[in-house]
């Protein structure tokens, strides 16, 4: 890390009108550099209109956020919790604190951040979605510090189903569906259960009770995974005007009442969480045909959005990037 800023920030006095003036001309001399693609300049301005005017909360803002992008988390940390401690709060900043806050591990501070927020607008889909995953982080966490033998997590992973007490039924389909471990059992969820052929209620509350007795449930894999692929998106999105898009409900897209069903059995609530999900995803659920994959494309379109690539992970596909996002907080 270069320079402390928080040197110039503790204990500072009023600043004069002049100071507050030239803290405003640094952070348009910041936008501009930031509009012809010079990061390091647009940093090195931001600097200065903090200098000149510690209470600039646009300057602290886009200090922080640039850090942020420039790899320099703590202080980016730093200049997120003087931005935040005036008042009133900018939602952007405490949610971006809080996702530096969940990167450090520091998940009470980023719960504390996201309920401040929520505090104020309880739908803020945003908020709600990394709440989530916080407190999914939180649980996790504490979960790996009682277990630490993560040889042995891997080996309960990878133990046949054809060990436990299941009825041939149960057993049969489960071979057909080509799931051999219990591994392979927490990537399917209830509803892909339910829809193979010859496996009903019965068989599924079998497993239930079987994953249950072992702290495990249907679809916990795959659950992870569309947090870890959100959380991707999110941050490419921090790069551009994406974000405002992945915050709007699914209601906004007008979808015919067969899509909409749809979304809401896989619990789906905003254009964000759409956009984590493949085809094939949507494809696999019931009465979910190719009439309404295309109607749900055209919409996410008409806000700059797709359906994940199977390759996002590798960095080819996704959510497209749009214009830069504005500077204000």
């Amino acid at each position: 890390m270069t320079q402390d800023v928080m040197d110039t920030v503790i204990g500072a006095s009023q600043p004069t009108q002049a100071e507050r003036d030239a803290s405003q001309n640094h952070f348009q001399a910041a936008k501009q550099a930031e509009e012809t693609g010079n990061r390091a300049a647009a940093i090195a301005e931001c600097r200065k209109a903090v200098n000149a005017d510690p209470s600039n909360q646009q300057a602290l803002f886009r200090l922080a956020f640039l850090l942020d992008l420039a790899g320099e988390e703590e202080e980016a940390i730093a200049m997120y919790e003087t931005c935040v401690s005036q008042s009133p709060a900018p939602v952007n900043a405490l949610i971006n604190l809080a996702v530096l806050y969940e990167d450090e591990s520091d998940y009470p501070r980023a719960e504390k951040c996201l309920r401040q927020v929520l505090d104020t607008d309880p739908n803020h889909e945003r908020a709600r979605l990394f709440m989530k995953d916080v407190i999914a982080s939180r649980e996790m966490y504490y979960d790996e510090e009682q277990d630490r033998d993560l040889l042995k997590r891997n080996a309960l992973l990878d133990t046949p189903v054809t060990d436990f007490e299941l009825s041939v039924r149960a057993r049969n389909c489960l071979k057909k569906m080509n799931i051999r471990t219990l591994g392979d059992l927490l990537r399917v969820s209830e509803s892909e259960l339910l829809a193979y052929k010859n496996f009903g209620e019965a068989s599924l509350q079998e497993i239930r009770d079987m994953l249950s007795a072992k702290s495990l449930r249907l679809g916990q894999r795959v659950e992870e995974a569309h947090r870890h692929i959100r959380r991707e998106i999110y941050d490419r999105a921090k790069q551009s005007g994406a974000e405002k898009s992945l915050d709007k409900p699914i209601g906004e897209l007008n979808l015919s009442v067969r899509a909409r069903k749809a979304l809401q059995s896989l619990g789906i609530r905003s254009m964000g969480e759409l956009a984590a999900r493949t085809e094939a995803e949507l494809m696999g659920v019931k009465n979910f045909g190719q009439t309404s994959l295309e109607e749900v494309k055209e919409r996410l379109a008409d806000n700059g959005l797709s359906l994940r690539d199977l390759d996002f992970e590798e960095g080819e596909g996704g959510v497209p990037l749009p214009e830069p996002p504005p500077m204000d907080a």
